[in-house]
């Protein structure tokens, strides 16, 4: 039986398409008040398990003949106020999920990301050799996310066949306009500036594909960038825009620029009572140039990213449909 947690996600649920597209059985875990999300609706391979992975008793259950193990659920958030909240599923209920593949003798393919790995270096790219240095300072989600891919490597020394995935930046139009889908909304709704950082971008499709093509394989206690291509910020924002057919971002928002606007968003915060629409954390972040290597993903695999520009078109002709 293969368990797939974070089921009821923009990843999980691409992951589950594609396996029961195979004529797999899933066994799928979603939280009582999760919605079952319409890729997946009325799929005969799909048992659905209520459980929630920092409640072990309900997890245990749901290991139950159980061999290979997706683990896709995580917290992903920039805001300062969720760090309770991001240790805690991303660090414990990894530890939880790995623990249990150690029982149960399963292989596990866990889904970390590029923020656990290497700090952009100056004119190179960052691979699966590079790991990320611990600084307290750096933003929450980053450090939830290494911390919990260190329970997998741990795990890894207790006897745990595994492999991990550091995925960049995901898109799809199934994402709606959360998560990346929320940057296309900003570009089709006016976005007058860019920032000058760069990161890696890839297309939903592609790292489910790759998340499989590794679970079948013979490969174990290895980690893997998925990532299509790097792109400056500049050039994603105008692929989009034209997409959306709105004009393209023409100004660079200066470091001084994005030090005001985050001070002015969480100031207004304080009288809204919502969540400030930019964090101190996600300004810096869009600042970065960091690029990532996926030279080790396509010579193990042989997978063939589908390019950047074309994923782009798809995820605006998706999303001009809502």
């Amino acid at each position: 039986m293969i368990l797939v947690t974070g089921a009821t996600g923009f990843l999980g649920s691409e992951l589950i398409n594609q396996l029961t597209g195979q004529g797999k059985k899933i066994r799928a875990l979603k939280r009582e008040n999760s919605a079952i999300p319409a890729l997946l609706a009325n799929n005969p391979l799909v048992e659905w398990v209520i459980a929630d992975i920092n409640d072990f008793s309900s997890l245990e259950d749901a290991f139950e003949e159980v061999t290979h193990v997706y683990h896709c659920a995580a917290v992903v958030s920039f805001d300062p106020k969720d760090k309770a909240l991001l240790l805690k599923v991303n660090i414990e209920g990894t530890s939880n999920v790995a623990n249990l593949c150690v029982h149960h003798h399963a292989r596990l393919l866990h889904v970390s990301s590029v923020a656990a790995m290497g700090e952009p270096k100056k004119g190179k790219q960052i691979t699966e050799d590079d790991f990320w240095e611990y600084d307290a300072n750096v933003h929450s989600y980053a450090i939830s996310k290494y911390e919990g891919e260190m329970e997998v490597w741990r795990s890894m020394a207790e006897g745990l066949d595994a492999v991990i995935v550091n995925p960049s930046v995901i898109i799809g139009s199934n994402a709606g306009y959360t998560g990346s889908g929320a940057i296309f909304k900003l570009v089709k709704e006016g976005l007058s500036y860019y920032t000058r950082g760069a990161t890696g971008i890839v297309d939903v499709e592609d790292v489910a594909k790759s998340m499989i093509l590794l679970m079948d394989s013979e490969i174990t206690g290895e980690r893997f960038t998925i990532s299509a291509e790097n792109y400056h910020y500049k050039q994603f924002f105008s692929e989009i825009a034209k997409g959306m057919g709105v004009k393209a971002p023409a100004r660079e928002a200066k470091p001084w620029m994005l030090g005001l606007a985050w001070r002015a968003a969480k100031l207004a915060s304080v009288f809204t009572g919502k969540a400030a629409a930019l964090t101190s954390d996600a300004a810096k972040s869009s600042l970065n140039i960091s690029l990532y290597s996926n030279d080790k993903i396509r010579n193990s695999t042989g997978i063939t990213f589908k390019p950047l520009h074309q994923s782009i078109q798809e995820v605006c002709a998706g999303l001009k449909k809502l």
